[in-house]
């Protein structure tokens, strides 16, 4: 039987391959809905002001919408610091299938309520769902994808989270106007993502538990099982043996999952650094992503506009990853963060000068294509920076930063846009982007090409 550290290397050395791709994308389909009910608050919200749910003047005098986003996130602040560690303790696949039901349970109740405060009190339960499902997905991928398409692992992860986002844009737009045997549009929209996700349910039964997490567990058997199997599909589906494990590193066999070790040295810096970094890119990437259509809107653009114009936007999750993974294992991870956080806040500078359908438009796609290179750069590089034994928790940690920021700047982008409009929104976007340079630029460590038995040591 294979020790903890043979586990390890053995996992490393598996090429890329259509059984190592195929495990990507079944854990990917999960995250595909979770993506939907997230990216629905930007979708949804203008039609449920349409239909009379949502008001211009509700909490701190402030828009339901401000509301609405800050619930969501709330909720995913409570599954990030909260629930994730469960992940480190019970395994990725029992926690990843759990959290699944969970949030499709919530947006069923969600879609039956009838005013905001109702509807707001349940996307927070959905949020906690969320939270746990997306922290243990970007575990559950960097231990599982081999350390060589680590990050191209994560881009392609990415581009079928991202599938979600056309759809809910495309749904809002021509469902949510709509009644549909008595059932107002917008109830739809909700519900498609919940029913979906039911299917999706069944698919993840047919994942593996994460090795890594089994092998620093002691569950030495079960995890040489579980990579036996893969190899031996790798070896049918390429037509060859597999190469000679590389040179093994460390294991810690530790089952106890601690909080405080992600406060000690060397783990210390990475936790601050991260802090810094998930608190203030979500105010770049949730700052446009949430707010889409209402950033058209007060550019002039009238309601049916803002929703065919968000879709065309949004048509742009998918592909930017599948762009960025070409060179996703060629550069530094810090460097793809880096040039990511300012194209994001230059370009949003440049939106907010524009009025013009066509450049509204193309500055909304680069805009998009620019926090598809943030969002899966930094989620491998987060991923990265912690050991197995504490990864889900650590990971959980430091993303929860990222929730509680976007619920204080969803209320204050709300309030910037009523009294500076756009440019004022913008201001404070690229501000928080200038942030994440100077911070990463400085103090993020290398990790390319490294096994994370190395980077975490």
């Amino acid at each position: 039987m294979s020790t903890a550290a043979e586990i390890v290397a053995r996992v490393d050395r598996l090429p890329p391959s259509r059984p190592v791709w195929t495990l990507i994308v079944l854990i990917s389909l999960g995250a595909c809905f979770e993506f939907y009910d997230l990216m629905m608050t930007a979708y949804i919200s203008p039609v449920l002001v349409k239909a009379g749910v949502f008001h211009k003047v509700g909490l701190f005098g402030l828009p339901d919408q401000a509301s609405f986003v800050a619930a969501t996130f709330l909720g995913l602040f409570i599954g990030t610091i909260a629930v994730s560690q469960v992940a480190d303790r019970f395994g990725r696949k029992r926690v990843f299938v759990g959290s699944l039901l969970w949030y499709t349970a919530a947006a069923v109740v969600m879609a039956l309520q009838h005013d905001a405060i109702g509807i707001d009190v349940w996307r927070l339960i959905a949020g906690v769902g969320i939270g746990v499902e997306l922290v243990t997905i970007d575990t559950y991928i960097a231990e599982i994808a081999p350390r060589s398409v680590r990050g191209r692992a994560f881009a392609v992860n990415q581009s079928i989270q991202f599938l979600a986002v056309p759809i809910v844009a495309l749904a809002a737009w021509k469902l949510g106007p709509l009644t549909i045997a008595g059932v107002e549009g917008w109830r739809w929209v909700i519900l498609l993502g919940a029913v979906a996700a039911i299917a999706v349910w069944f698919i993840q039964m047919r994942l593996p538990e994460s090795p890594r997490w089994l092998a620093e567990h002691g569950h030495l058997e079960r995890a040489d099982a579980v990579v036996s199997d893969l190899e031996r599909r790798v070896e049918a589906s390429t037509g060859r043996p597999l190469p000679a494990p590389a040179l093994q590193v460390d294991v810690v066999v530790d089952t106890h999952v601690r909080l405080s070790a992600i406060f000690q040295p060397p783990l210390l810096s990475r936790t601050l650094l991260l802090v810094v970094l998930n608190a203030f890119q979500a105010v770049g990437f949730y700052g446009f992503t949430n707010w889409a259509p209402t950033f058209l809107a007060s550019r002039g653009v009238h309601f049916a506009e803002s929703l065919q114009y968000g879709f065309i936007i949004a048509v742009a999750y998918p592909i930017g990853p599948l762009i960025w993974s070409t060179i996703a294992e060629r550069f530094e991870r810090k460097w793809l963060v880096v040039a990511a956080a300012a194209g994001t806040g230059l370009l949003g500078l440049a939106f907010a000068a524009n009025s013009a359908p066509l450049a509204l438009i193309a500055l909304g796609v680069a805009i998009n294509f620019s926090n598809n290179l943030l969002s899966f750069s930094y989620h491998t590089y987060q991923a990265e920076l912690y050991p197995t034994r504490v990864r889900a928790t650590a990971v959980g940690f430091v993303y929860s930063w990222s929730r509680l920021s976007t619920v204080f700047s969803s209320y204050a982008i709300a309030w910037l846009l009523g009294v500076g409009g756009a440019p004022a929104a913008f201001g404070f976007i690229a501000a928080a982007m200038l942030v994440v340079v100077i911070s990463v630029s400085l103090f993020g460590p290398p990790t390319r090409g490294l096994a994370l038995e190395e980077i975490a040591n």
